[in-house]
């Protein structure tokens, strides 16, 4: 069944899940969960000892929806599909979160430098009584840099807000010798796949 209110809330700040968002058509607001006092404990990014980068980010991206469902409840708003992700690159089995600094951002990409790594995106869909979720893998392989090169990099604001201290669609696409995967996927929100989670709670596209 259709919804006759096609707008969703939007659980993420990301600038890239909202331009891809907006790239299909999907009307959204966003859902800011930080402003709540009560976010802290009910959704923790920590780490969890031995927690796989699989297990990881499918759990931060379904404690993000499933909280974002009780904030509209308590709220008293409107009850609409809320869509909630997370991303996370990984290397070697260990997950490169958003770098602090410099430093951390210089280390990161000397270890991504002529090898593959991994981007999850796990995101997920709550609804009344829906709750679904999908993740998405891809393999990227970044030519060798010089150290010059990641210097001059992390001189700009890019790294500091992704996780891994690259974004494809910005300077770091210079990097990146291949791709297997969804390049959406790798910014932060695979299309396909969220639209086919978004048809289960009735939002129509084409």
């Amino acid at each position: 069944m259709k919804l006759l209110d096609k707008k969703i809330y939007l659980a993420s700040k990301s600038p890239r899940r909202r331009e891809l968002l907006r790239q299909v058509g999907v009307e959204f607001e966003l859902l800011s969960l930080r402003s709540d006092p009560g976010r802290g404990p009910d959704v923790s990014e920590d780490e969890h000892p031995g927690e796989a980068p699989l297990a990881y980010v499918e759990r931060v991206a379904r404690e993000k929806g499933a909280f974002a469902w009780k904030v509209l409840a308590l709220r008293r708003m409107p009850l609409r599909p809320v869509l909630s992700a997370d991303t996370t690159v990984t290397i070697d089995g260990q997950i490169l979160g958003k770098p602090a600094n410099a430093e951390e951002a210089i280390a990161m990409l000397e270890r991504l430098s002529g090898r593959t790594h991994q981007v999850l995106t796990s995101v997920a869909l709550h609804h009344i009584d829906l709750a679904e979720q999908v993740t998405q893998v891809s393999n990227v392989r970044f030519a060798s840099l010089s150290r010059d090169t990641i210097k001059a990099y992390c001189a700009t604001s890019e790294p500091y807000d992704k996780a891994g201290a690259y974004g494809i669609q910005g300077l770091a696409a210079l990097f990146i010798e291949h791709i297997e995967g969804s390049h959406s996927g790798i910014m932060g929100l695979p299309v396909f796949e969220t639209a086919q989670l978004l048809k289960k709670a009735g939002v129509s596209f084409l």
